[in-house]
């Protein structure tokens, strides 16, 4: 699916500095591969997706300011909704809705879906339609998350126009509680065995 991305991406400018700095022949090469356009998501891309807790969104304000957002949630809360559609509950923050406010003026969105354990990085590319349940009382069901606790203002649908795995160069792996607790569980399960025999032998 490199077309796509490089049609969006490698823009007049970014070409001349990949001329520049010597990568121009390389990017060249794979601005001409894949589909003409985004054909729909793989099945490794949806399920990296619905595996998330957060991601990073770019916006771009009326004036030219981008804008980067990290939105968090339980794991799955951006969900699939189709092979080119993917769309999140947008929770209740700190009230300045600058991400909803830029999205409102101009649709184009960047996100940035990190793995940090395995050092994986997916890219996505989209156009996004804020809903609100007056407008979609069926999507915001379909998004919501009854179990979190968590007040949701509306829902963001976004249709992927673009999609780039980039490279584990320079990500620093990082691990959540869970990872750290499914990591540690023989360990405790260990210990709590031989406090158990010491007691015996104790006693």
């Amino acid at each position: 699916m490199a077309r796509p991305f490089a049609e969006i991406s490698f823009t007049p400018n970014v070409q001349a500095a990949q001329e520049r700095y010597g990568s121009r022949a390389q990017m060249s090469r794979f601005q001409s591969s894949g589909e003409d356009g985004f054909i729909g998501l793989t099945e490794a891309e949806a399920s990296f997706i619905e595996a998330r807790d957060g991601f990073y969104q770019a916006t771009v304000s009326e004036t030219g300011w981008p804008y980067v957002q990290f939105r968090g949630g339980p794991a799955g809360f951006l969900k699939l909704l189709d092979e080119r559609t993917i769309g999140y509950a947008d929770f209740r923050g700190n009230r300045q809705y600058l991400s909803v406010g830029n999205m409102s003026g101009n649709d184009k969105v960047a996100m940035i879906l990190m793995d940090y354990a395995n050092r994986r990085r997916l890219k996505l590319w989209a156009r996004a339609k804020i809903l609100h349940h007056e407008d979609a009382p069926d999507m915001l069901e379909r998004l919501q998350l009854p179990e979190y606790r968590a007040r949701v203002e509306r829902a963001v649908v976004l249709t992927i126009e673009a999609t780039d795995w980039n490279c584990p160069q320079h990500i620093t792996p990082r691990f959540t509680e869970a990872d750290v607790a499914e990591a540690v569980a023989p360990l405790r399960q260990r210990l709590s065995y031989l406090e158990t025999r010491l007691a015996e032998l104790e006693g």
